[in-house]
């Protein structure tokens, strides 16, 4: 599982430094996808197939848009000898990532949001609705 929160700078290519804890999880290689809520997704190799591999299972008429949506969304990343990995304009912008990030531990993958996109997400949510939430899960 990925948990944690880090800020980090894009740099001017678009290359953004992803924590080692993070990385250790993730592999070598991972994926970058516009997956929801306006954040960059990332997987492990082995979690996006897995994702996709259950969307493959789903009648064509109810994944063929989501499929088709989401591989033309997801690059393969590779860290740098610096932790650094390249995103895509196209996923910068899907984020609005321009010089600062937050990444985020979101349990099976990491997101990368733009810090105040994330504050206006989170900053809705009280910690009486998180002790709910908790809560009706059965915990």
């Amino acid at each position: 599982m990925l948990y944690g929160k880090y800020r980090h700078t894009i740099d001017a290519k678009g290359r953004l430094f992803v924590p080692v804890k993070l990385r250790e999880k993730l592999g070598d290689a991972f994926i970058a996808a516009a997956v929801m809520d306006h954040c960059v997704c990332l997987y492990s190799v082995e979690e996006w197939d897995h994702l996709m591999q259950g969307l493959t299972q789903m009648p064509m008429t109810r994944s063929r848009k989501l499929l088709r949506y989401l591989s033309a969304n997801a690059e393969d990343v590779q860290p740098d000898a610096q932790g650094r990995i390249l995103l895509p304009r196209h996923l910068l912008g899907y984020a609005n990532l321009t010089k600062e990030a937050l990444i985020i531990g979101a349990g099976n993958r990491a997101e990368i949001w733009d810090p105040a996109a994330y504050t206006a997400e989170t900053d809705s949510m009280t910690p009486e609705d998180v002790e709910q939430a908790f809560m009706g899960l059965g915990f």
